[in-house]
């Protein structure tokens, strides 16, 4: 029951003796793969789940990292190709007409994540993903981090030791998303905007006529939140958040 809720909850677990324990506590390499070990199982878990769920042959499925995986997962990711999973990144795909471009990489966190760039950098990665288009007016970027100054880029204000900072009572914010990622879209316009990365703002934003969403996250509560996003050839029609 304990280990259902750790799971929930998102966290990985191992059940070791006293013996193992201390080996653990004076070996950190032993633990990076003790780690990285259940990391592959509970990914590989929940694409099983994925495909034995979906119809992945006629229900187009991406699966795209973020910042906090490691890069080996990749290769778990394009392991289930063959499955119709699809693996986004380096591509422009297709959905209802609308091109779609994807990345991973965000603005440097104080975390120090393994898929993180400086904005220059950055705005580099977003264009030359953005000059594989036919059409960038139609199209939807895929981004991780979430433009710079919105109200879905809002995360807590934090001290020098990483500890949200607390002012009478109440949590300091600040707006952390990617300013190259704004610059991007509004040079470009695209139809609409799907980002993450920043969990405590979950909602929907505009930059120009681009609509930019972010679903949020509260994993840790055991609740799961999304966006359903309706295209035709011609347009955005709607969307609505929902969780569960």
């Amino acid at each position: 029951e304990f280990e259902d809720r750790l799971e929930g909850a998102g966290v990985y677990y191992v059940r070791v003796d006293e013996k193992e324990l201390e080996e653990l506590k004076n070996n950190p390499k032993l633990v990076e793969e003790v780690m990285n070990e259940k990391i592959s199982e509970r990914l590989r878990t929940w694409l099983d789940l994925l495909t034995s769920r979906v119809d992945t042959r006629s229900v187009t499925t991406i699966v795209m990292p973020g910042n906090d995986d490691e890069l080996f997962i990749d290769d778990i990711i394009r392991g289930y190709e063959d499955k119709g999973i699809i693996y986004p990144l380096d591509k422009v795909l297709e959905i209802e007409g609308h091109e779609v471009i994807s990345s991973p990489y965000v603005n440097p966190t104080p975390w120090k994540t393994p898929r993180e760039m400086d904005e220059k950098n950055l705005e580099k990665h977003l264009e030359n993903l953005v000059s594989k288009l036919r059409n960038t007016s139609s199209s939807i970027f895929n981004f991780h981090p979430p433009p710079f100054n919105t109200h879905i880029d809002l995360a807590p204000k934090l001290t020098r030791d990483l500890r949200p900072m607390v002012v009478a009572g109440q949590v300091q914010y600040e707006h952390v998303g990617s300013k190259a990622v704004r610059k991007i879209i509004e040079k470009y316009q695209p139809l609409i905007g799907m980002h993450g990365h920043i969990h405590e703002s979950g909602g929907m934003d505009k930059i120009g006529r681009t609509i930019i969403i972010n679903p949020g996250s509260e994993y840790s509560e055991g609740v799961l939140r999304g966006f359903i996003v309706e295209v035709d050839r011609e347009k955005l029609v709607n969307y609505w958040r929902i969780e569960g």
